[in-house]
Parts: structure tokens; sequence; C-alpha cells
């Protein structure tokens, strides 16, 4: 089936869309699920097939109460997970009860971290609760990791399920100072178990 146009001399039928402005494509890389485990590594896919990959996270549910979900990354085949982070974060939330009257916007400088290889916060406030319908979702971009020439950007936009039965919109971005390729990520709770949870990583064409 054509489209027809219309320009200021003819009427003309397009019968395919160019590459370069039908927009990227989401590749699915790999899917790991959640069994009361103390971490989720992702170690492979994350190369220099893609100049941008994106990770979703699917009902992460804690076996334990009021915990931070967190990340870092590493490189080659290293398993430290230290690498050194700066960034800056915000956060948005209410409560159920209204209690706080009306949703709050404030920065969020417990969730930076400044030339720091700690793992960093996914969430804010006192993070994900556990009870049986209280959960944490959202999607994390990161930017060309195989690049050598450039520090590793991303950026992420997250909603937890607080403990207090709040929802709390997590923003944060910034980037591992290094040039050297950025290669795995581990996710995990502060505290116990994923004792349940999808994460999805793609990447984009």
């Amino acid at each position: 089936m054509s489209i027809n146009v219309c320009n200021n001399n003819s009427l003309s039928a397009i019968t395919s869309i160019p590459a370069s402005i039908s927009g990227g494509s989401l590749n699915l890389i790999s899917t790991s699920t959640a069994s009361s485990s103390s971490t989720i590594d992702i170690t492979s896919g994350i190369d220099s097939t893609y100049k941008e990959y994106i990770v979703k996270f699917i009902n992460i549910h804690p076996a334990t109460d009021s915990v931070h979900f967190l990340f870092q990354g590493d490189t080659g085949t290293n398993t430290s997970y230290n690498q050194t982070i700066t960034s800056a974060s915000f956060r948005a939330y209410n409560y159920e009860s209204s209690s706080s009257g009306t949703a709050t916007l404030q920065y969020y400088t417990s969730g930076d971290l400044d030339q720091d290889t700690d793992f960093h916060y996914m969430t804010g406030n006192s993070g994900v609760g556990n009870d049986s319908d209280q959960a944490f979702n959202g999607t994390m971009h990161l930017f060309n990791p195989s690049d050598t020439t450039f520090v590793k950007h991303f950026i992420m936009d997250t909603n937890s399920h607080g403990p207090t039965n709040y929802t709390m919109r997590f923003f944060a971005a910034g980037y591992f100072n290094t040039t050297t390729a950025i290669t795995r990520l581990r996710f995990k709770f502060s505290s116990g178990n994923i004792d349940s949870g999808t994460i999805k990583l793609y990447g984009i064409s």
C-alpha cells in the first residue's frame, strides 16, 4: 500500500520510508528472571553492536522491606563492579493517603555519586516495600558503552511502591568516568535478595 502526498507541483506515491527517517528498532538481547537472587548480572550482550542499550525492570520485588535497588558496572571480564560514577538525581512522590498534601518534587542529594565507586541508587526515600503488591519498575539507558574516547553516560526513570504506601518516581543521570568499554552491569537490593522480577536488555538499532 502506498502513501499519497501532495507537493507544490504534483501528487506523488511513497511506497516505502527510508531507514534513515523510520526510527530505531528495539532489539531484545536477553531476559533475566530473579528467584531469591542476591544479584542479577548482565555479563554478555553489551558490546559494540549498538550505540545505545536500554534495560527494563519489571515488577522487581524485594525479599526485605524498605530497601533500595542499586546498580554498578564493570569493564572487560572484571567482576569488582566498582567503576567511578558522577551523577545527579531528583524525585517526585505522593502517598496513598495524600498525607503529604500534594505530590512533592525535589532534588535528591542522597541519590547522587560524586566521583564515587559505590553502587548507585535507583530508588529514593525508603526504597521499595516487600508487601505482596509492592515492587520496583523502570528504565535505564546506557549510551555507547564500547566507545574508547568518551565517558559512558546513563539516564534512568524508575518508579517504586514504597514501604509506607507511596509512589516514588526517581530520575537520575550521570556517567561512568572511564574511557574503557563498559561490558557488564550488576543489579541488587541494598539488603536481602531479589525475591522475583524480570530484567530485559535491549539494543537500539
